[in-house]
């Protein structure tokens, strides 16, 4: 990721705790739920991975091309299951958002904030800044769940965990 070290290294920790708390969430009882998880992890691991400073690591140039593939992949699946649930149109402009990103690094290694295409920049940063704006809002009130509920069935840390990805990505879009 293009940008200072110092933040990149803070959207790794985020983005890797997040994707980390999803897989927690993948232990739930509910079906929907364990599903949606696992493209959350998937969006938190990946978003750590491509996070990582360029001072200290630049990817091999191969990189970038298999991080669109997969976040490719990633929006077909989230396409395919917008047909049932409409949320996932969320994961569908998550994983587009990753693959545009990826390509604009792939286009220009090592400069910072003018590779990607200003207008889909801006399309994606107001949906990501409007999206995080609501998650926060619908947060505030949401009480804490009781002691029987299990750490993967909780739903103000899933909304936390989803409010979390959203800052992350904003953070990501500015600094492609």
């Amino acid at each position: 990721m293009h940008g200072p070290a110092s933040s990149g290294w803070l959207l790794v920790a985020l983005c890797a705790a997040t994707g980390a708390y999803c897989l927690l969430r993948m232990r739930s009882s509910v079906e929907e739920q364990r599903r949606a998880a696992g493209g959350e992890a998937l969006m938190g691991f990946g978003m750590a991975a491509m996070a990582v400073p360029t001072a200290v690591f630049t990817p091999p140039s191969w990189a970038w091309p298999v991080y669109a593939a997969v976040f490719g992949v990633a929006a077909l699946h989230a396409l395919w299951a917008a047909r049932t649930h409409a949320h996932h149109l969320h994961h569908l402009v998550g994983a587009a958002a990753m693959v545009y990103m990826a390509l604009a690094m792939a286009a220009s290694p090592g400069r910072h904030g003018d590779s990607g295409v200003p207008l889909v920049t801006a399309a994606l940063l107001a949906y990501f800044m409007a999206y995080v704006l609501l998650s926060g809002a619908r947060l505030v009130p949401v009480g804490a769940g009781g002691g029987s509920v299990g750490w993967g069935d909780r739903p103000e840390l899933a909304r936390a965990c989803r409010l979390s990805m959203g800052i992350g990505m904003v953070a990501m879009l500015l600094a492609v």
